[in-house]
């Protein structure tokens, strides 16, 4: 028996099936432009695995505010057409067996907690570095989600009178601001392009950089003295960069100790699992809810 995951991305969808205790047959197709073709492709891929192993279920990590008990995703994302129907439903009319679906950034933590980062720990915070910021609560080793499905969205916590963690935080949305302040065409200064910058020693993408830092600390920092997690666990592209997650270190500590909180030491560490986390958080919800 296997359970066949999707993973549900702006501009691609990844697949593959849990087959024992590893993910095997991964690929991907780009994001359809509708519903109806998504479910064919994903119905395809499901036959493909049908025809060679018997199928327990199908788990989905996707964008948006999954409301995974009521079946329906709320919020907004780059794929608008899975919002706001009882979506679980017509997947489980679609593929004739049990479908669990969860939040892309809650599936990536539960692998951390299932299999990763945060195995051995109770209390943690998982924070998703990318476009914007969001991330996941984990209390007690499970979800906390909030009364409405706002639970471990850190990007939008204000930073000062206006600016948000996303704002300040995200690379690519600091990039985009460095790109216009050095007269760039659009699309050239990406965040690879700031760091880049910034190491051969170009002072306002150094500035930029340094800001970003401080903004990601002043997160950490505010979320730790809120929750005293045991651990907080960086993902997104950001955590291949141990110079970066050194500094974030340095300073959010430097930040509990200018205000008194040094007895507060959160224990930062990066995720364990990059590319394939939203597929084995995945399965770890559909053990813990259909399967």
């Amino acid at each position: 028996m296997s359970i066949v995951v999707f993973d549900i991305g702006g501009s691609s969808v990844k697949y593959g099936s849990w087959q024992g205790d590893v993910l095997v047959g991964k690929g991907s197709f780009e994001t359809p432009k509708s519903w109806d073709a998504m479910k064919n492709e994903m119905k395809s891929v499901f036959d493909g695995f049908a025809a060679t192993d018997s199928i327990e279920g199908v788990a989905i990590s996707s964008p948006g505010a999954v409301d995974s008990v009521a079946g329906i995703i709320g919020g907004i994302s780059a794929v608008p057409y899975l919002h706001r129907f009882p979506i679980k439903a017509e997947w489980e009319n679609l593929f004739g067996v049990p479908v669990s679906v969860e939040n892309d950034a809650n599936c990536a933590a539960l692998a951390e907690v299932w299999l990763g980062a945060a195995k051995d720990v109770q209390h943690a915070l998982f924070i998703v570095i990318g476009s914007g910021i969001g991330g996941a609560v984990i209390v007690n080793r499970q979800l906390f989600k909030g009364k409405n499905l706002f639970g471990g969205e850190f990007g939008y916590m204000l930073l000062d009178g206006e600016n948000t963690l996303s704002r300040l935080g995200s690379p690519v949305q600091v990039a985009e601001r460095y790109g216009k302040a050095m007269g760039l065409p659009d699309g050239v200064a990406d965040g690879k392009y700031l760091f880049e910058r910034a190491t051969e020693g170009e002072p306002l993408a150094v500035q930029f950089v340094d800001g970003m830092i401080d903004a990601l600390a002043r997160g950490i920092y505010n979320l730790s003295v809120s929750f005293n997690p045991d651990r907080v666990i960086i993902g997104g592209g950001v955590s291949v960069r141990e110079d970066l997650i050194a500094r974030i270190r340095e300073r959010t500590a430097y930040h509990l100790n200018e205000h008194g909180a040094e007895a507060v030491d959160p224990d930062i560490q990066v995720c364990a699992f990059r590319n394939d986390a939203n597929l084995i958080g995945a399965v770890a919800h559909f053990r813990q809810t259909a399967g």
